[in-house]
């Protein structure tokens, strides 16, 4: 059987690592999880035996045909795993969906640095309102838009953004977190996202593991 290995950071604040994590989790696409610790002396090190960047996640991918495969980006890794996996339906079937959900993704990847920065990803932060910049609140207001625009015209067969799970939820994910933990009051159409993404059986493990976790600080080793 092929074999996958997905090298991620700490749970706690590792956000790229949570992407393709919650996405192999969620729609049960079996892998071994390697936990590179973040924040300590020997991190640079440990990473540089596994990630060509210096940064996690990277997936580690066994092929029946061998020859071993590294994808090394968290947007490149999730478009691998739905070329192997079309039946786990990472983008949506439907074209114009499916150019929606990459276009979302890719805004993702490259965009909101100040939502990203002025709410980091910190699972055991106590829940309170943290106001973010004009542009970072301007940020805000567009994450919100996106998630509205999903939901609409997408989202009738279920809870997420194009109704079932995606890699678009999956690039979200920490993102529902700073909105969990800093965004205060939501509006009732991103509250509910949030609280079914955070619902998902992955997230929750993801959490549980998190709160396990000793307690460095971030900083550059990730990606976030």
């Amino acid at each position: 059987m092929a074999k996958f290995t997905l090298y991620i950071g700490n749970k706690c604040f590792s956000s790229w690592s949570l992407r393709p994590w919650v996405a192999m989790r969620h729609l049960e696409i079996p892998f071994e999880e390697s936990f590179v610790r973040l924040r300590t002396p020997e991190t640079a090190a440990n990473l540089a035996k596994v990630s060509p960047t210096g940064l996690v996640p990277v997936l580690n991918h066994e092929p029946l045909e061998g020859g071993g495969r590294i994808v090394w980006e968290t947007l490149a890794i999730l478009e691998y795993l739905a070329d192997l996996c079309p039946e786990k339906k990472l983008w949506p079937q439907d074209l114009g969906a499916r150019a929606l959900a990459r276009s979302v993704a890719a805004e993702m990847h490259s965009g909101f640095r100040e939502v990203r920065y002025g709410w980091p990803m910190n699972l055991r932060r106590p829940k309170s309102h943290k106001p973010l910049d004009a542009e970072g609140e301007a940020q805000r207001a567009r994450i919100e838009a996106i998630w509205r625009q999903c939901r609409e015209q997408y989202g009738d067969g279920g809870p997420f953004l194009f109704g079932h799970f995606t890699a678009a939820d999956a690039m979200y994910a920490p993102v529902v977190t700073r909105f969990d933990t800093y965004g205060g009051e939501l509006a009732p159409v991103t509250r509910a996202y949030v609280d079914a993404v955070l619902a998902t059986p992955a997230m929750r493990h993801w959490y549980a593991e998190a709160a396990r976790e000793p307690w460095p600080e971030p900083g550059p080793d990730e990606q976030d």
